[in-house]
């Protein structure tokens, strides 16, 4: 790997961690089109550099996080599911998940049907919940199922937590905002277990890639999750069902040829 890697892989991962799209399969196909040895530090630098894009909501949501007390409960215990499950699975995700081209590819392409289908079908109520902090805990508690099945690199944790919170109620923005916090304490968690089981192996040089990667994945997030609150105000979600679709297919057929 050298800067260049390190740039492109901080932009890709600020630009997708918080749309619908599966950061982690494009982390991924990125590094095989690349092609980057699948090295320890690369899986953990696939995992580790997520925190850049989780700061940049942290920044942009700071008073959610510092001010509303109730609201950090109910994020917390949407954050369950995910925690039981990824700490019992961890070797499973990183070992086979990750490995897996082919199931990244599947997973792509039918959460890209999946969303699309989902939008078709789902009418949101005049009465969804708009508001963060009228969310309750049920609602919190399975919106943080839906998002636990993102532990399977494809499936986008994006994609999974906001028709989670569409589901339980919540409308479009109320959502995605969900989504966006939801995520600091599973990335966080996931980052943290990571350096703790394999940062004492890295290298001074693999310390300063992460670094650059997690400034370049917080800048790029910054812009990503601007543009994506003005998006849903006037675009439904298909547009990245198809576009999913699209790429899994390209890069099928690329590994095919």
């Amino acid at each position: 790997m050298n800067f260049f890697h390190i740039l492109l892989l901080g932009i890709v991962e600020g630009i997708t961690e918080f749309l619908p799209i599966s950061s982690t399969a494009h982390l991924i196909i990125a590094s095989r089109l690349l092609e980057l040895s699948q090295t320890e530090f690369l899986k953990s630098f696939q995992i580790s550099i997520q925190l850049g894009a989780i700061l940049a909501v942290v920044f942009l949501y700071r008073r959610s996080f510092f001010m509303n007390p109730t609201l950090l409960w109910k994020i917390f215990a949407a954050f369950i599911p995910t925690a039981v499950i990824g700490l019992l699975l961890y070797s499973v995700i990183k070992n086979i998940f990750f490995e897996s081209i082919t199931l990244i590819l599947l997973t792509l392409l039918l959460g890209g049907v999946a969303l699309i289908v989902f939008d078709l079908f789902h009418t949101e109520k005049k009465d969804a919940q708009a508001q963060l902090e009228n969310i309750s805990l049920p609602q919190a508690f399975l919106i943080g199922c839906f998002q636990s099945i993102a532990m399977v690199p494809g499936v986008s944790r994006a994609a999974a937590s906001i028709i989670g919170g569409l589901f339980a109620g919540l409308n479009r923005k109320a959502s995605i905002e969900f989504s966006f916090l939801l995520a600091v304490p599973t990335m966080l968690s996931a980052t943290g277990l990571e350096l703790l089981r394999n940062g004492t192996s890295f290298t001074q040089q693999e310390f300063l890639f992460l670094g650059i990667g997690l400034i370049t994945s917080f800048f790029t997030a910054i812009l990503a999750i601007k543009w994506l609150l003005h998006f849903i105000q006037i675009h439904s979600f298909i547009l990245f069902g198809v576009y999913r679709m699209i790429v899994a297919t390209v890069i099928l057929l690329l590994f095919i040829l």
